[in-house]
Formats: structure tokens, sequence, C-alpha cells
């Protein structure tokens, strides 16, 4: 067996700022890589997070450290016995899960014993912005069930008040970023209940989980920032009714679905998210996301341009990409 690797970064731009409490992106920096053998080719792409200590760089070096072990075959199971959860194992992951279909000739859903992908409801997201700018962002949002609303501590009321003005039955996720404290989560329980949220997800800084435990919330608490893995489960019991699944944190599809499968398990609602990325990351999300509960899968979305069939928002629902990831193809000659 014959198996090479290539890697590198790609620059998407957006077509429009996308600002949370943290920050402010226009383009999303990702790494692409791509693993050939036999005459078929596997891709997967990571998006390297600062929040968790990544950059394009250190994202680079992971994968590259590992290109002789790939050269060798490389498994899954040994990538996540070599490598921690994160970009660089995320997008090695998905590049061997889409290798290994087109080398067997049988699409990712047919070995997980699925029926092909269909269309799921998927949030449209409302980045941070003046209360005014918000609700004008949310009047365009045509057809659309499911709004995540990025705040911080700044009007949090007044931004939610005006996304729900211009949306009056849509389900709300608000998403604070870990940018609140318990003090404003508590103050803010008449608010949110009042404007009908679905949700509440990551509101205080992961590591302050413990000021959750007993916390009665009018809405169930989504842990993002706070859940990477499955063995991050055990210590969310009691705190968190949901947990926020996104291949980036998890280190790639494999450990996506062990992590599902073990939230199902302890009692949790299931969330699938992804950072602003093209749809080469959202493609195997779409595998987990069919069992979620909220679908948050409008990364591409934001791209002044994607991949050819890459995922599309109509309305309500998300579009799977088609034929771009996971699907047989014929040997490259």
């Amino acid at each position: 067996m014959l198996r090479t690797l290539s890697v590198r970064p790609e620059h998407w731009p957006l077509s429009t700022p996308f600002r949370i409490s943290r920050g402010v992106k226009t383009a999303a920096d990702v790494v692409a890589v791509t693993l050939v053998q036999d005459g078929h080719t596997g891709r997967g792409e990571g998006v390297p997070y600062a929040r968790y200590g990544e950059t394009l760089e250190t994202v680079l070096a992971q994968v590259n450290a590992l290109a002789g072990a790939l050269a060798q075959g490389m498994t899954r199971q040994d990538l996540a016995a070599q490598l921690g959860p994160g970009a660089a194992r995320n997008a090695i992951d998905c590049a061997l899960w889409d290798l290994e279909a087109r080398l067997a000739g049988r699409a990712v859903a047919e070995t997980l014993g699925q029926p092909p992908l269909d269309p799921l409801v998927s949030a449209l997201t409302v980045s941070l912005d003046t209360p005014q700018a918000m609700g004008e962002a949310t009047a365009r949002m045509t057809g659309t069930t499911l709004i995540k609303v990025k705040v911080d501590r700044n009007e949090p009321a007044a931004c939610l008040a005006a996304v729900r003005a211009a949306a009056p039955d849509a389900a709300l996720i608000v998403d604070p970023n870990e940018s609140w404290t318990i003090e404003i989560l508590a103050a803010l329980q008449p608010v949110l209940a009042d404007l009908k949220v679905a949700l509440i997800e990551q509101p205080l800084p992961a590591g302050e989980d413990n000021d959750l435990a007993g916390f009665q919330s009018c809405a169930p608490i989504c842990a993002d920032e706070s859940c990477h893995v499955a063995e991050d489960l055990a210590g969310l019991k009691d705190r968190y009714q949901v947990v926020n699944i996104k291949l980036d944190k998890s280190g790639g599809l494999t450990e996506a679905l062990d992590l599902l499968t073990q939230a199902r398990t302890l009692g949790f609602g299931v969330m699938v998210g992804c950072m602003v990325s093209s749809s080469m990351s959202i493609a195997p999300a779409f595998h987990v996301a069919r069992h979620a509960d909220f679908v948050d899968l409008d990364g591409p979305i934001w791209l002044a341009n994607d991949y050819p069939g890459g995922a599309v928002q109509r309305g309500a629902v998300l579009m799977p990409p088609k034929g771009l990831w996971g699907v047989p193809s014929s040997p490259q000659v």
C-alpha cells in the first residue's frame, strides 16, 4: 500500500463579517488534508481555533508530523492514540473516512447503517451587532425556523428582543460564547422566558461549570466549550442538559459519533454545531447532525464562495453537500 499525504492552508473570505463576544472574523482560515491511495483521494478539513490554542502553523505541523505513519497505513484508531482532539485530528480523521468510502465503493452513510442524507432544519446565525442591526439581519432571514443569536454582556436583552420582534415564530438559541456570569444568567431569566428562548449555549466560561450546579433555568443549557469528547460528559451532569458536538473539538467524526452515543446514554440532549468553515467540514458533520435535537451547521453559508456542490440553505433547511465527501468514486488514472 502506498498512501501519500498533502496538507495546505486555505483562506475562504466571508461575504459579511461574523461577530461573536470574542471578536470578528472576515474569513475562514482552514487546514485542508488530502490522502491518496490506489488512485482514490480522501479529503478532510480542520479549522484552527485560537480559543483552544490552535493556529494554522500548529495544526499544519501536527498533520505533517504524522506523514510517515499515514503513509504506512495509519488507521483512525491509530490516529486517536497518537494525536489529541482538535482541528488537526479532525482533518485527518475525516480524510481517512472519505478515503475508506472511496476505496470500498461504499458511502459513509451505508457504512454507518444509515440511509442517504436528507436535508436538515439548521439554525441561521445572527452575529453580534447593535440591537437594530441584529433585528434588520433577522428580518432578511426569510423562511427560517431556528435562529442562533450571538450576544455578549452588552445589551443582551435588547439584542434578543430585536431578533424576536423580527422573527416572532422562530425558535431561538442564545449564545453568549462564555461571556456571561451566573449573576447575568440569573438576572436574564425573566427576559429569556418571555422571549421563549429554546436553548442557552455556554453562558459561562468553561471551567466555571460548578456555578451551574442546581441552577434552575427557564430553558435548557448547552455545553459547548465545556464539552469536547465523551470523557467530558461525566463532569457536566447536573450542570448542562444538552451538549454541542463539533468535529473540530472532538477531533473528527470517529470521536463525534462516540460522543453522540455516550451523550444519549447519559440522558443529554444533543446539538451539532460547527466553526465558520467550508462545506468540506460540514459534510461529515451531517452524519452526526441527523441524530441531533438542534442543528447549527451554517458555517459555509457565511462564505463568499464555497465548493461546488456544497451545502445550501433553502428557507429553514440545509441541503447536504453533493458528492463532496464520503461517497464512492472512480479511481484517478
